[in-house]
């Protein structure tokens, strides 16, 4: 078997590839390379599953970065658990073919019981007391404490939040480095998501996202480096790219206008009632998952939805089987939204009325994404004061809330989650080796992602 190195480069296109990615350019010159065709959704989740089965959303059931639940009426986003992906991953068919195949997922999701020698992924701990303590999962026990005592503790605030950034892809980068110098996997994952930050806060053409650029083909080169010392082909994918928005839809507010969501008011704030909501969407980005109590409620909802200026089209069944999205997990209704919009998870009318954990930054009890988690908010008088008494209060054991992030949706300046317009906007696969070494040339001028895991595959075993 030969080795190889899969990197994910979190937001990367072909359109990006330019003056400030020497090395990814590099590759697609004198490798093979060539964009990807997106999934819908474009999202981190339901393309990691794509790519690691070769299927869509309808067979592998991940139908984007989390979804409401028919049995307990929970909305619960970044499930870990490697059994959510129905179909087999790359690295259970590699061992099927040769049982000596060992395999180091790091950091890429659906990370948690994966059947691979060493993993790592993001886990903290959830004390009874109320507080949240950064930390990782790693399988082994060892092999996670062993990368702690090399690089120091993962920084985990640098990987989500108002602080994240390339700290967090420069841990993981040196993480697969050293792993392959250590432990000489067959196929080490490596996931490097600090070009997606700026990318959201700013949109992909301001100057910050294109520095981000220089940093994360730095990155891309040193894994390179240690892969062509360990004698490894290098893969690059993407899951998505991310396109400018200038505006953004409220489609749980819509809904409660129309009657048709419901909320609880608690001590808290007003809680979201799936139980008595007639409609109610998990918004996803550029997607939404709208699940509604009855055929009556369907319609209504849709009547709602396709009239919001961004949303750009609503599908049912019929297009949903088109789409390679019709699984029982999937929403009644699935909304996208046109190029320039996005969809918040909103559904109070006035911010005195809001939860208390829409201030925070709380990926799990949000039901649908919050990219305004990557801002402190700019009304707060003195945000580092702020910030410095909330650290005090956890120091001295006291209960608080790190409550920093904005509620204004208008902050976010890039997005993504639908099928792009051009497919140099979307995904991107990157070779060292030339096309008749990685499952040979795409048909058209673009590779489909539910062929990754077959391309890893001829690398791996020289078909």
């Amino acid at each position: 078997m030969r080795p190889v190195v899969l990197i994910d480069v979190v937001g990367l296109t072909s359109r990006l590839l330019g003056p400030e990615t020497p090395t990814l350019s590099e590759l697609a010159k004198t490798g093979a390379g060539a964009p990807m065709n997106a999934i819908l959704p474009a999202v981190t989740c339901s393309a990691q599953a794509t790519m690691l089965t070769g299927k869509l959303p309808s067979e592998h059931g991940v139908v984007g970065n989390g979804w409401f639940d028919r049995e307990t009426f929970d909305i619960a986003l970044w499930r870990q658990a490697n059994a959510l992906v129905r179909g087999k991953k790359l690295y259970e068919l590699a061992r099927e073919r040769d049982p000596t195949f060992t395999c180091a997922k790091i950091f890429w999701w659906w990370n948690m019981g994966a059947a691979v020698e060493w993993s790592i992924t993001p886990r903290p701990f959830y004390p009874a007391d109320g507080r949240k303590i950064p930390a990782v999962y790693g399988a082994p026990t060892d092999y996670a404490a062993w990368l702690e005592a090399e690089l120091g503790p993962f920084p985990f605030f640098d990987f989500w939040g108002p602080k994240s950034g390339l700290p967090s892809s420069a841990w993981l980068a040196e993480a697969a480095i050293r792993t392959l110098a250590r432990q000489h996997p067959t196929l080490t994952m490596v996931y490097l998501p600090h070009l997606d930050y700026d990318h959201q806060r700013f949109g992909p053409d301001d100057p910050r996202s294109r520095k981000a650029l220089g940093e994360v083909d730095a990155l891309c080169k040193k894994i390179r480096d240690a892969a062509g010392r360990a004698g490894a082909a290098t893969v690059v994918v993407s899951e998505y790219g991310l396109n400018a928005v200038t505006g953004h839809e409220h489609l749980n507010r819509a809904l409660r206008t129309a009657g048709l969501l419901a909320v609880r008011e608690t001590p808290q704030g007003e809680l979201l009632d799936p139980f008595a909501s007639r409609a109610f969407a998990v918004a996803d980005h550029q997607i939404a998952h709208v699940h509604t109590k009855d055929e009556r409620s369907k319609s209504a909802a849709r009547e709602v939805l396709a009239a919001l200026p961004g949303v750009e089209r609503v599908l049912d069944d019929a297009e949903k089987r088109a789409a390679g999205l019709d699984h029982p997990r999937a929403g009644d209704l699935v909304v996208i939204a046109k190029r320039e919009s996005w969809f918040t998870y909103y559904y109070w009318l006035d911010d005195a009325n809001a939860p208390d954990f829409a201030r925070t930054v709380d990926i799990h009890r949000k039901p649908g994404y919050d990219p305004c988690e990557l801002f402190v908010d700019p009304k707060l008088a003195s945000p580092k004061l702020r910030v410095a008494t909330r650290l005090a209060q956890k120091k001295l054991g006291l209960r608080y809330l790190m409550d920093v992030i904005p509620l204004d949706a208008s902050l976010v300046r890039g997005s993504h989650g639908r099928v792009p317009d051009d497919p140099r906007d979307g995904p991107v696969f990157l070779c060292s080796l030339p096309w008749n070494r990685c499952g040979g040339a795409p048909r058209g001028s673009s590779v489909e992602m539910t062929s990754v895991s077959e391309r890893v595959l001829a690398l791996l075993f020289g078909e």
